[in-house]
């Protein structure tokens, strides 16, 4: 090894030992700009530049020129700063890594930009480029899930508020995106009327479930039992009512699905307002600005049509946020109308579905037949 330092490219276009002391200058100021990735013989892991991660011994770096190359020596990339990713998803998986690590405090942007070696004004604005929000608007959206989870696991509204990272009750009535205060949440809605129907369709029990703003539950089940259950589950202190005018609801989101196929007689049943971009005014969904974007990017994927997670993300102007897209789809609360079924894995398969792999199979070739 040259000077215990050395590049592991046999054929370099100046001295190792010059390129060796200029690379290790940029690793020791975190250079972003940096064009290799260097290694720890110690750890048996390989970085960028930029990583944030303590920085190593002189004597224990080896560096290299591509992500491939540090591999093929035997390294296994860093989880921090995901070397082997293009240099934007990395980024924006470093600073939601560490959003998510830390959503018990504030964490400025002065912050942000240290860990992924760039500027605050250059995280901010890559970021929200990627994302469509600000990463404190991000924190916050994943700190009203946190609160949603907790209040569901009973804990009381004091703690489930600090427990989600909000400073304050009124951090958390301001910023929790519920739909309601965090008190009425925490009772299960208590206080909303909630009108369902419920009828046995060729994918199984189907409910719907209304409040007087729109349609805020879509399930399928099993039986009738099970349908009714996913609402009071989801909503156990509102006032639930049976509405059967709810049930030309269940036949348009038929319809929505199945299309020519099997055209409803049924001329009650409001398939027209189902249609991009009528649908937004009659549902009642509650989730953060981002959860809504991807919901509404999910409505316009044609009938019978998939896209992947980073196909949505593409068409979404929103490349690198391919994670985030994902958990948004599995937080739909309303099945067919928002399809999230429509969504499948890089590979094609049909992956995870909220409602089961076997209806998601069953309602994807019942859009394909009647297209």
């Amino acid at each position: 090894m040259n000077g215990n330092l050395q590049f592991a490219r046999a054929q370099s276009p100046f001295p190792a030992k010059i390129e060796a002391k200029a690379a290790w200058l940029q690793l020791l100021e975190r250079d972003p700009s940096a064009k290799f990735f260097y290694a720890v013989v110690t750890t048996g892991v390989f970085c960028r530049p930029s990583c944030s991660s303590r920085r190593p011994l002189r004597a224990n770096v080896r560096f290299f020129f591509s992500a491939k190359e540090a591999q093929a020596a035997g390294f296994r990339p860093c989880k921090r700063c995901s070397p082997c990713l293009p240099p934007e998803a990395a980024f924006l998986d470093t600073v939601c890594g560490y959003i998510e690590a830390n959503l018990d405090r504030p964490v400025p942007l002065v912050e942000l930009g240290k860990v992924a070696g760039r500027s605050p004004f250059t995280v901010q604005r890559l970021f929200k480029q990627a994302m469509g929000v600000s990463p404190l608007q991000y924190q916050r959206a994943l700190r009203a899930g946190s609160l949603r989870n907790e209040l569901k696991r009973g804990s009381t509204v004091t703690d489930a508020i600090y427990e989600a990272g909000f400073g304050s009750s009124s951090r958390a009535y301001e910023g929790a995106a519920l739909g309601m205060t965090p008190s009425r949440f925490a009772q299960g809605g208590r206080g909303e009327r909630i009108g369902f129907a419920t009828a046995q369709t060729v994918f199984g029990w189907m409910i719907v479930g209304s409040t007087a703003r729109g349609l805020c539950w879509l399930a399928l089940a099993r039986t009738e039992a099970e349908a009714q259950s996913s609402l009071r589950i989801e909503f156990p202190a509102a006032e639930l009512f049976a509405d059967p005018d709810l049930a030309s609801w269940i036949e348009a989101a038929l319809d929505f699905v199945c299309g020519d196929v099997r055209a409803s007689d049924n001329s009650a049943a409001p398939k027209a307002l189902l249609a991009p971009p009528q649908v937004a005014q009659v549902l009642d969904l509650r989730g953060t600005a981002f959860q809504l974007r991807v919901w509404q990017a999910l409505r316009v994927i044609p009938r019978g049509e998939t896209r992947s997670y980073s196909q949505l993300a593409q068409d979404m102007g929103i490349p690198n946020a391919t994670r985030a897209v994902a958990r948004a789809c599995a937080t739909n609360r309303v099945a067919l109308v928002v399809p999230c079924h429509r969504v499948v894995g890089a590979s094609g398969s049909l992956t995870g579905y909220r409602w089961g792999v076997d209806r998601k199979k069953m309602l994807l070739d019942a859009e394909r037949g009647g297209r």
